[in-house]
């Protein structure tokens, strides 16, 4: 069996790739796409009888790749949907009957979906069709919906941040730090709003008063206590994980 992963963020993409290698050792992962054109373009020449696709990515969404194939590229391949929505929009995935894995992949959902493959993969894999991904596509929430900019108070001024900019959040007291390359300001944000209002596919909460950016992410280092610390591309600082978060940097 041939596979194909299609994820922009290459930490995520790596994760899966890496879970995969250990559930599945037998799945010959054959291309890693960055976008969603590099993924149809992918799937067209290699004939994968897998892939597993985000949803959001540049150029083309997963579900725009998918209808971008050919009638014999999309018939041969089982698509399994990459979503970072809630679940709440899982639900209804499920009721499409289209697989699905959420962000981040957890051993036992992948577990899941990969026993679902395997049972399948004696029967024809049948198309997805327009109507049903088009459907899918109505059903996420669009880019605009998430919190693009927080304002932050610098004196008597007024500072308005883009979230792109930002490196992490981190609690305080009573306000929340945000951490960008070159300044560190405060929020009246928490940071449980902050995790409803942010693109789960950007930023991941890593401890119960911190979300980081992952595209800020440069690697994750493990001591001898499975105390697990991050290095960010713009601060000199590391960021500690809880105990319970670790499992996302397993392969790092």
């Amino acid at each position: 069996m041939r596979a194909v992963i299609a994820d922009d963020e290459p930490l995520l993409a790596n994760h899966l790739k890496a879970r995969l290698g250990a559930l599945w050792p037998q799945l010959d992962i054959v291309g890693v796409a960055a976008n969603g054109i590099e993924a149809r373009d992918m799937i067209e020449a290699l004939r994968p009888q897998i892939a597993f696709l985000d949803i959001r990515m540049p150029g083309l969404s997963g579900l725009e790749a998918v209808q971008a194939l050919s009638a014999a590229a999309r018939g041969a391949c089982r698509v399994v949907f990459v979503t970072a929505y809630d679940e709440f929009a899982v639900q209804a995935f499920e009721r499409e009957a289209v697989d699905y894995l959420l962000k981040p992949v957890g051993d036992e959902r992948l577990g899941a979906a990969i026993e679902r493959l395997q049972r399948t993969t004696s029967a024809p894999a049948g198309n997805q069709s327009d109507e049903l991904l088009l459907r899918l596509q109505a059903l996420l929430p669009k880019a605009a919906d998430y919190l693009r900019w927080v304002r932050a108070s610098v004196g008597n001024d007024v500072r308005l941040i883009a979230v792109d900019q930002i490196c992490y959040f981190q609690a305080t007291d009573k306000y929340t730090a945000v951490f960008t390359a070159d300044a560190e300001l405060l929020i009246r944000t928490s940071i449980k709003e902050l995790v409803e209002q942010l693109d789960p596919g950007q930023f991941w909460q890593v401890h119960r008063g911190t979300l980081v950016n992952l595209r800020q992410i440069v690697s994750a280092r493990h001591d001898a206590f499975g105390r697990v610390s991050l290095t960010l591309r713009d601060r000199p600082e590391t960021v500690a994980v809880s105990r319970g978060h670790a499992h996302l940097f397993r392969q790092m």
